[in-house]
């Protein structure tokens, strides 16, 4: 089974940045790319070029960043109404069952101008989470004075859906151990069927969460857990972290000139 961890270990200048400049870099990106007016294309396309180029200081294939990226266009079909319900000049029409749609200049600009600005945003995030710990942006998010039960919450989340993982794949093993297979012919009952056995999966599973859950708690407070989750990196700020920063905030300020003025 493929790996759920997203990091990936490099000996790259955006690996040794303090992750508190990529946090906020990262933020400050994003709320950059909203920002933009729409149809500021030169804009999309340089905050494209400055994620490509931070993949590539990382170390980091921009296949790696490209595939997953496409995960953002099923959120996008939101937005899709907006082809047709805005105001402009009409680009196309055609007829859809008894509607009759016209897609306008204003909706197309939009729509496209979401899908660069969700496109690039998410590779910038996954930029984030492929170059950084899981445990230090935790910490980072904790120096940032992100309330901890939140973070505590986001880094249990993220711990046990491995377990949780492992949970359901042995769940699927005793169910094929307990599955008799004639061969040349299919498996299984009918769809009626198939969806019981998965409803007492997911009950089993919820079940066996809640008692793991509850062991678990009791483990951590034998242990003296406190709340806080401890690192031994003491995550101080170098010359070169607030450079970097620096530097990503006078390009972020450079985009948003040229979104305007272009």
């Amino acid at each position: 089974m493929p790996s759920l961890d997203p990091f990936q270990p490099r000996d790259s200048l955006i690996h040794h940045l303090d992750p508190r400049v990529k946090v906020v870099v990262t933020v400050l990106f994003i709320v950059s790319n909203v920002l933009l007016p729409d149809g500021a294309w030169l804009a999309f396309a340089l905050a494209w070029g400055m994620a490509a180029a931070t993949a590539l200081l990382a170390h980091i294939p921009l296949s790696f960043i490209l595939k997953r990226a496409f995960i953002v266009i099923p959120f996008t079909a939101a937005a899709f109404t907006l082809l047709f319900t805005l105001p402009g000049e009409p680009v196309t029409s055609f007829r859809l069952f008894t509607w009759q749609l016209t897609i306008s200049d204003t909706g197309l600009i939009r729509f496209l101008s979401i899908l660069a600005r969700s496109w690039v945003s998410v590779q910038m995030a996954i930029l984030l989470a492929a170059a950084t710990p899981f445990y230090d942006l935790m910490h980072a998010l904790r120096h940032l004075r992100v309330p901890s039960i939140l973070v505590s919450i986001i880094s249990f989340m993220y711990r046990y859906l491995f377990v949780m993982v492992d949970e359901v794949q042995r769940l699927i093993r005793a169910r094929t151990a307990r599955s008799a297979v004639v061969p040349g012919q299919r498996s299984g009952g009918t769809v009626m069927w198939r969806a019981k056995v998965t409803g007492h999966l997911a009950g089993q599973l919820m079940v066996r969460s809640f008692e793991r859950s509850d062991r678990v708690y009791n483990a951590m407070l034998a242990r003296g857990f406190g709340g806080e989750l401890l690192t031994l990196n003491p995550h101080l700020m170098r010359r070169q972290d607030w450079y970097a920063a620096a530097l990503a905030i006078l390009l972020l300020l450079g985009l948003q000139l040229c979104g305007r003025v272009f």
